[in-house]
């Protein structure tokens, strides 16, 4: 079974007025003393409002959830033992205001200095999963493959429709605001591991990316682990919406391989239609048309999101997680995104909104 894992990040809200606080360190030191969170389970954030997790190497969906649920609680526990509640909510939605320092980190700190403003305003959580691949050659060929439908995964996830206390009109802010970074967005397609290489080191030498982590592309290779790192994702409010992400994710990437094994032959989409399916699904979400990634045509986003269940079909099928998946994409489509969800809880007040993404973020 191909191996997954899933790195989830946080805000930290103040539980009444739902503003970001600067409660990370405090929060990992009282997460330390519980046992069900390991060293290196709980992260600083690039902000101090923000916390990261990342789960072991998992082989089935059913211990992704489980380690999820744990470590979701275990965080919250913490934060509440700090005065504050965690978040998964992708965009803060009550941000404006007095500006929230950064991590001590000369990482950080580093970036703050190179571009401000833009750190300031990067209240924004992502859901990032790991899938594993044999090597880098590999890695590559899975990147070209599950390129076109990233905008797809990135519709179903859409989950950061609010800033400053309104909405933005777009159910992913998440994906505006981090594309202002010089390197982001939809992956290029490369020739082969070479190219992929070689395109890092002269983005490297330019000077505009201090480090291999500031490729923000919508999926990459990590450089800390065998494996093909899938990023476009808005962390999920809740956690089995989460585990359906991951569950598609790697399904993606075993289609990836199977078709790369029999040597399919791929037509890479035109990178201004794939710039503009992705613009389109941070602002759309679910509720209208998606960019078709089989024609690049405008269609339903149900019957796209359709597509892409037949598309992974087999691979959910190997795997076992054909009905756990279909299930929660049926959900979805029957209540909608958590954008949808911030949205009408927006409709009933700002209180309305802060219960919903503290609540549903460690309910189970």
């Amino acid at each position: 079974m191909i191996s997954v894992g899933v790195e989830e990040e946080f805000l930290l809200l103040d539980p009444v007025t739902g503003l970001p606080v600067a409660q990370a360190e405090q929060v990992q030191a009282a997460a330390r003393l519980q046992p069900p969170l390991g060293d290196r389970e709980l992260s600083p954030e690039l902000l101090q409002a923000q916390v990261e997790t990342a789960t072991p190497v998992c082989r089935d969906l059913s211990e992704v959830g489980g380690h999820l649920l744990r470590l979701r609680h275990a965080t919250g526990v913490a934060a509440e033992k700090c005065g504050c509640r965690i978040a998964a909510c992708a965009a803060a939605p009550f941000s404006c205001g007095t500006p929230v320092p950064v991590a001590d980190s000369p990482r950080y700190r580093a970036m703050r200095e190179q571009a401000p403003r833009l750190v300031e305003e990067q209240l924004i959580n992502g859901m990032h999963v790991h899938v594993g691949v044999e090597d880098r050659r590999t890695g590559v060929a899975v990147l070209n493959r599950i390129r076109p439908w990233l905008p797809v995964l990135l519709a179903l996830s859409a989950s950061s429709p609010l800033w400053c206390g309104a909405d933005t009109g777009f159910a992913s802010w998440r994906t505006l605001v981090f594309g202002r970074w010089p390197v982001s967005g939809p992956p290029p397609h490369f020739a082969d591991a070479d190219d992929y290489e070689e395109r890092c080191r002269t983005l490297l030498g330019t000077g505009t990316i201090r480090d291999l982590g500031q490729l923000y592309w919508h999926a990459r290779l990590s450089e800390r682990y065998p494996t093909v790192e899938v990023r476009v994702a808005d962390v999920q409010l809740r956690c089995d919406d989460a585990v359906m992400v991951a569950g598609l994710t790697r399904a993606l990437v075993a289609t990836a391989l199977h078709e790369e094994e029999r040597r399919l032959p791929q037509t890479p989409p035109p990178g201004e239609l794939l710039a503009a399916a992705t613009w389109h699904a941070a602002r759309s979400g679910l509720g209208g048309n998606l960019v078709d990634p089989r024609t690049g045509a405008a269609r339903r986003a149900g019957d796209v999101l359709g597509s892409l269940l037949d598309h992974v079909a087999a691979a959910l099928d190997e795997a076992g997680d054909t009905r756990e998946v279909a299930s929660l994409v049926h959900r979805l489509l029957r209540e909608g995104t958590g954008a949808d969800r911030q949205r009408e809880a927006l409709r009933r007040g700002p209180l309305a909104v802060v219960d919903l993404v503290t609540r549903e973020t460690v309910s189970g």
